[in-house]
């Protein structure tokens, strides 16, 4: 029989859907840093699926997409329970940033995960968020995107374990772009790991879809996942759908060899096969004389491009999936 659900202050009965926080502290001026939680509780018992947003606080592509799922997902027809916290990383999400600012310790969240409830302020904001998502959730995303640095295409990363490899199959049509993390760490995906469950980290969004069409049809398709997720398993009514191809790949980042303007080859387009040499990108001057020249470093595929056309020495310009085959 399905029972009520607690989290932090959200307790929804079978059935019904409840919002609320994960209470960590207070700051100097006595505003609270709570982390906000909804919880949608099936009418019928079934497993817990945890859904996490903007653990980087320029990441704002999850908490849409958990808006769209919650308006969607009846709780009369659902098996289980689909708890949704839109944004892990408040202080990171109201400053726009991608850590904490009131932290420079622990700045990225998605390095120190679970964090420590006597570390500091980010640590300790990890930490209640662990202590309330351990003991409930059987699996997990954690929504990303290139945040308000770059733009990053339909790309999963999974611990390679049957478990991630189908909770990253369930995400649904275009997202064959199933890369490596065999020792994961310091991310929600690592903690699940370690508690013997499942997680896996989703890419999807950043600068260059942030413009109001834009921004919609990525949080629809990453609520579309959603949806397809509790389908695959069997915890609300409808047909999953499935990626062709899924690949198998591992992620290489490309640094800018000169400073200059970068220029996206002729062409070129996100999740498309290319061969080793394949021209991604170069680098010009100010007056558009070549200075370097990005070339795919193996056979396989790009999922992100920086948005800022300007570039120093040693800047991430472009993430590679180097494919060794496919998972069909």
């Amino acid at each position: 029989m399905a029972q009520t659900l607690t989290i932090g202050t959200a307790s929804a009965a079978p059935g019904s859907i409840a919002r609320g926080v994960i209470p960590v502290t207070h700051l100097a001026g006595g505003t609270p840093v709570e982390i906000p939680v909804v919880i949608v509780n099936g009418a019928m018992d079934g497993p817990c699926f945890w859904v996490n947003g903007a653990i980087h606080g320029d990441e704002p592509e999850g908490p849409l997409a958990c808006q769209i799922a919650l308006a969607e997902v009846d709780p009369a027809q659902l098996k289980g329970r689909l708890v949704m916290v839109p944004v892990v990383n408040v202080p990171a999400f109201e400053a726009a940033q991608r850590g904490n600012p009131l932290d420079t310790f622990s700045y990225d969240m998605n390095r120190i995960y679970p964090g420590n409830p006597k570390g500091y302020l980010s640590d300790r904001i990890a930490a209640a968020h662990a202590a309330a998502m351990g003991p409930v959730a059987d699996f997990e995303i954690s929504i990303h995107s290139g945040g308000a640095h770059s733009y990053l295409a339909k790309a999963i990363f999974v611990d390679e374990s049957p478990a991630s490899v189908e909770l990253a199959t369930a995400m649904g049509p275009g997202w064959g772009c199933i890369m490596s993390n065999f020792l994961p760490k310091g991310s929600p995906m690592a903690h699940m790991k370690e508690l013997g469950k499942v997680g896996i980290t989703v890419e999807l969004g950043g600068r260059s879809a942030t413009s109001p069409k834009e921004f919609a049809r990525v949080g629809r398709e990453l609520a579309d996942s959603i949806l397809n997720i509790l389908r695959h398993y069997k915890m609300y009514p409808g047909t999953a759908e499935y990626p062709h191809p899924r690949y198998i790949g591992e992620q290489e980042a490309l640094l800018a060899p000169a400073s200059g303007i970068f220029l996206p080859a002729d062409g070129v387009e996100f999740l498309t096969m290319m061969e080793k040499g394949d021209p991604i990108a170069r680098i010009v001057n100010i007056f558009g004389d070549t200075l370097a020249q990005l070339v795919a470093p193996a056979d396989g595929m790009f999922f992100g491009l920086r948005a800022l056309p300007n570039v120093q020495t040693g800047d991430w310009c472009c993430f590679f999936c180097k494919v060794s085959g496919t998972r069909d």
